[in-house]
């Protein structure tokens, strides 16, 4: 690659499966005027409703905005949110070929019910049961028969049970023997079920929460001896951690790099972490150099920082600002 403009071109071309878990984001928007004579609680008169994709959703959207071909391999419910997050996915023009459906199976929705500019509550409705064994069968086969066709395997993982540790192990490894890279961004559960990885993308209480060790985060060198034993642990290549404020650490083969977080006004981190894996499973894809696996991933990151929610990356702006800061290639 000669060129960033070269890079983000070559983003086009790209396919990338992303397996995990699948939401929708759930607003109610109303205004409150009274409390409610049943309890000492806000009567919320609705205004406007409106469903989102979340989890995995918010990937494939940046990975579509970033110009990538994605796919979805998941399970979600045969129920009336289903139904709906299917639908959101094809107006989205989003590949639902890897989408199954399961009968015993809840579509997880998570509801915000927000008054003004005051969230009110949230509803959560979900399992975080594992899938059934002839589900997960299904889900190894759909993603097996889809990686060969696929530039890099996502793994969005968030707890809900449609990943374990028999299912990473059989796509991972499927992936490696026809020379795909894999990228992770992982969850508590199946921290360390990510072996032979290509990059493993945690955050800091994740690494922390995953691994089970503690550090000092203002010891550079107690961080990077965590980060080495993870690498052991899970064979992985690399290892990209993200440091919220502080920017994030790529670390792969001999080279280490620490980037700085770009200074911002930053709104709202919410869908940072989707955007940050999203850059990287694209520039990981085109076998880039760590350094600009982490530069871009890192910037991208920041940039959709200052909008409120979760919205995907502006690749545009994304390209100005690498192209502005000197992104080294």
């Amino acid at each position: 690659m000669e060129s960033l403009e070269q890079i983000f071109e070559s983003f086009n071309k790209l396919r990338i499966l992303v397996v995990g878990d699948v939401m929708l984001d759930s607003y109610v928007w109303g205004k409150v005027e009274r409390i409610s004579p049943e309890a000492p609680v806000p009567v919320v008169t609705v205004q406007s409703r409106e469903l989102r994709l979340g989890g995995a959703g918010n990937v494939l959207l940046n990975l579509q905005a970033l110009g990538a071909e994605a796919f979805i391999c998941t399970v979600i419910g045969q129920d009336e949110y289903g139904e709906k997050l299917q639908r959101i996915l094809k107006e989205k023009g989003l590949n639902c070929e890897g989408l199954l459906r399961a009968s015993d199976r809840l579509t997880t929705v998570k509801e915000r019910v927000i008054a003004g500019s005051q969230h009110v509550v949230r509803i959560d409705s979900e399992t975080e049961a594992p899938i059934s064994a002839t589900d997960k069968q299904r889900l190894i086969d759909k993603a097996i028969e889809l990686i060969p066709s696929c530039d890099v395997v996502l793994f969005e993982d968030y707890d809900k049970g449609v990943l374990d540790a028999e299912s990473i192990a059989a796509i991972t490894s499927f992936a490696r023997e026809h020379d795909v890279p894999t990228v992770v961004d992982p969850k508590k559960k199946n921290f360390l079920a990510y072996r032979h990885v290509t990059l493993f993308k945690p955050n800091l209480k994740e690494l922390r929460e995953g691994f089970k060790k503690d550090f000092d985060i203002n010891n550079r060198e107690e961080f990077e001896q965590v980060v080495a034993e993870l690498l052991l642990e899970l064979s992985a290549d690399g290892a990209l951690i993200t440091q919220s404020e502080r920017g994030v650490f790529i670390t792969s083969g001999p080279e280490k790099h620490h980037i700085k977080a770009h200074k911002r006004k930053v709104t709202d981190v919410s869908g940072a972490g989707d955007t940050v894996i999203s850059i990287a499973a694209c520039c990981v894809a085109l076998r880039l150099s760590p350094l600009l696996v982490a530069t871009l991933s890192n910037l991208g990151g920041g940039l959709v920082c200052e909008h409120v929610g979760a919205v995907p990356i502006d690749k545009a702006l994304l390209l100005k600002e690498a192209l502005k800061t000197g992104t080294p290639l």
